[in-house]
This record gives structure tokens, C-alpha cells and sequence, in this order.
């Protein structure tokens, strides 16, 4: 008879426990991911690139989120940009910054990663977007061009652009340092 109770006492443990989880909600965590909350983001810098802070506002973007993007400022780097890259190393994208309104098409010579592109002028107003498949191991590459000339253009993976909230009536401004 000890034998049965026994049974039933860790039965009852086992489904009060369970119980208790689900009605608790494993404590309800406020960040539910693996990370904490104050772990700083983790970027991986490559080549000489700068880094830009910026932030998108108008349109449908919800509040202007400090981001951060690497900068391709030299035609050197503008030239390469994500090049022989598979990630954008923990960057919100790559933001070419031109000292005037430009035409300058862009293309995805060697450039494995899907990419989006968004373009706005002079006073940071976008100007269009457009998606950039892989161009690898091939002569030649479409090239890619702006409704209109600009000034600054922010590569991001492909898809990308909705959750930084880029879009018609959207405004990029600059802030500097990244955080």
C-alpha cells in the first residue's frame, strides 16, 4: 500500500508543477530571448569602412530608432561595398553618402547576399527602392538606378526595408556615431 501512495504523492508533484509553470508563464519574461536585455550588439567590422548613424522618420516609419549602418564615403569603397560579403555583420545595411546628387548606377558584381536598395536625396526625402539579386561568377551584372538623382543610397538585405520603415514620404537623417 506505501508503494501506491508514493506513486500518487509524485504524481501530484509532477501535475502541480506543470500546473504552476503554465498558470505562471514561465515567469512571463520581459525580453524572452536567449540574450539579455543589456547584452550590447554584437557588429563585425570589415575593411575600411566607417560607421554612420542615421534614423528614418515620415511615412510609415513608427519612432525614428537610432541605427547603424557602415559607411562607404570614397569612391574606394563605393566601389566595393558588400562585395565577397555573405552578411552585413551585425549593420543595420551599408549607406553610400556622395559629396553631390548623383545618377551612379549600382550593381551586384561578386556580391553573394540579396540586397535591397533605397535612395534619397540631398535633404535625405527617399526617392525609390529596388531589390538587388546575387550577380556571382557571371561577365556581366544588371544595373540598378534611382528614380531620380540622389544623394545617399542604404543597401540592406534583401527584404529589409519595411522593418526599418522606408518607404514613400520617409525621410533619412544622419546622427553621427553609431551608439
Amino acid at each position: 500500500m506505501k508503494l501506491s501512495g508514493v506513486r500518487w504523492a509524485v504524481i501530484a508533484v509532477v501535475v502541480l508543477g506543470g500546473l504552476a509553470f503554465v498558470v505562471k508563464g514561465a515567469n512571463r519574461p520581459a525580453n524572452p530571448s536567449l540574450k539579455p536585455a543589456t547584452q550590447p550588439l554584437q557588429r563585425t567590422h570589415f575593411g575600411d569602412f566607417g560607421e554612420i548613424a542615421f534614423t528614418i522618420s515620415g511615412g510609415a516609419a513608427q519612432a525614428a530608432a537610432i541605427r547603424c549602418a557602415l559607411l562607404a564615403d570614397t569612391e574606394a569603397q563605393q566601389e566595393l561595398g558588400l562585395m565577397n560579403r555573405t552578411d552585413i555583420g551585425g549593420y543595420d545595411g551599408m549607406l553610400f553618402r556622395f559629396q553631390s546628387d548623383t545618377t551612379v548606377s549600382f550593381y551586384m558584381k561578386d556580391t553573394p547576399l540579396p540586397l535591397s536598395i533605397a535612395f534619397f536625396d540631398g535633404s535625405g526625402q527617399f526617392v525609390s527602392t529596388t531589390d538587388m539579386p546575387p550577380c556571382v561568377d557571371r561577365p556581366s551584372c544588371p544595373l540598378y538606378n534611382a528614380a531620380r538623382p540622389y544623394r545617399y543610397a542604404l543597401e540592406v538585405p534583401e527584404g529589409a526595408l519595411p522593418r526599418l520603415g522606408i518607404g514613400p514620404g520617409t525621410r533619412l537623417v544622419t546622427a553621427g556615431a553609431c551608439p
